[in-house]
């Protein structure tokens, strides 16, 4: 049984290197996206449990497909900073992954602040405001992705 451990420990490790490698390295950035990333499920899974206060399903309550689909979501982000390291590694510069992942960091970060709101926590009110400034944007159209 130890070696059946060993090994899968081994397989997991491994692909965990490849997977960070492709998309540029296990950096603070990265770190801090995978991160953000977390918080924002974590938190909409108790908007949704707990506090039934989802605008992703009918009821507010969680569902299944509405997770599935936000798991989906995140994927595409992480696939969108493999290809800003592969235009990196392509023109030998340093920006463009950068860029890709600070704006899902923003974007995220977004995202979280819009669920403590649901929860009814506190944050200071120069963040509300810039949400608020934020989705009035989205919805004239101004900005071409949704919070």
């Amino acid at each position: 049984m130890t070696r059946v451990k060993e090994a899968a420990l081994a397989v997991t490790a491994l692909a965990g290197s490849a997977v960070a490698s492709a998309l540029g390295g296990w950096d603070a950035a990265l770190q801090t996206l995978v991160v953000c990333m977390a918080v924002d499920y974590l938190s909409g899974l108790v908007v949704a449990g707990v506090f039934k206060r989802s605008d992703k399903s009918g009821d507010g309550a969680l569902d299944s497909r509405a997770g599935f689909r936000g798991l989906c979501k995140k994927g595409a982000e992480l696939l969108l900073v493999l290809v800003g390291a592969r235009l990196d590694r392509l023109l030998g510069g340093d920006w463009a992954r950068t860029a890709v992942i600070l704006f899902f960091v923003g974007n995220e970060g977004l995202s979280i602040l819009e669920n403590l709101g649901l929860m009814g926590v506190p944050y200071p009110a120069f963040l509300r405001e810039a949400l608020d400034v934020l989705k009035e944007q989205n919805d004239r159209g101004e900005n071409n992705y949704k919070t």
